[in-house]
């Protein structure tokens, strides 16, 4: 007896698209959409998050699971807003092809990514976050710290906040300096 689908499909990555992205061995293709703006592909794989210029002859964006701090949608606008955990300038594509998994897939890629988190309050109305996160390409744990508006990371105390707590997930995680 065949089970049904329980998740929607989409069409499959062309193949001019799939050749230009060159994956990785053990990569695959999980999601992806047509930006209405710039009609470049954007694709999220098993290691990282990419775009395919609008003619697939290059790679513009590929940027690993672990340094995509997160993703918005806004289903009125069909806007997906991705923010990176190193500060670079957040992207933006206007998605309205409805098939579609790219925001749940990503939503799901940044969460497993994700090890240990702790959220930290370095003063009035100020936070920060350091995390321990997975590199699907490697293997490899990576310590994160990520400081919130107004937050400088040049301030000695939150200096000491943060190294005290990434220590204490590092050292639940088995990392050692």
């Amino acid at each position: 007896m065949r089970l049904p689908r329980l998740r929607k499909t989409q069409p499959d990555l062309p193949v001019d698209v799939a050749a230009t992205l060159e994956l990785g061995r053990g990569e695959r293709v999980l999601a992806h959409a047509v930006d209405d703006a710039t009609g470049a592909t954007v694709v999220a794989t098993t290691w990282a998050l990419c775009v395919v210029a609008p003619d697939a002859a290059s790679v513009s964006l590929r940027r690993p699971w672990h340094v995509v701090d997160a993703g918005v949608w806004q289903h009125e606008t069909f806007l997906l807003t991705v923010t990176f955990v190193d500060g670079t300038r957040p992207v933006q594509w206007t998605l309205r092809d409805q098939q579609t998994l790219l925001p749940e897939t990503l939503r799901e890629r940044v969460q497993a990514s994700v090890v240990l988190a702790q959220r930290l309050s370095v003063g009035e109305r100020r936070m920060a976050r350091v995390a321990i996160r997975k590199d699907f390409r490697t293997g490899e744990l990576v310590s994160q710290t990520v400081l919130g508006r107004g937050v400088r990371a040049s301030d000695v105390s939150v200096q000491e906040q943060v190294a005290q707590a990434l220590a204490e997930l590092e050292d639940q995680v088995g990392i050692t300096r």
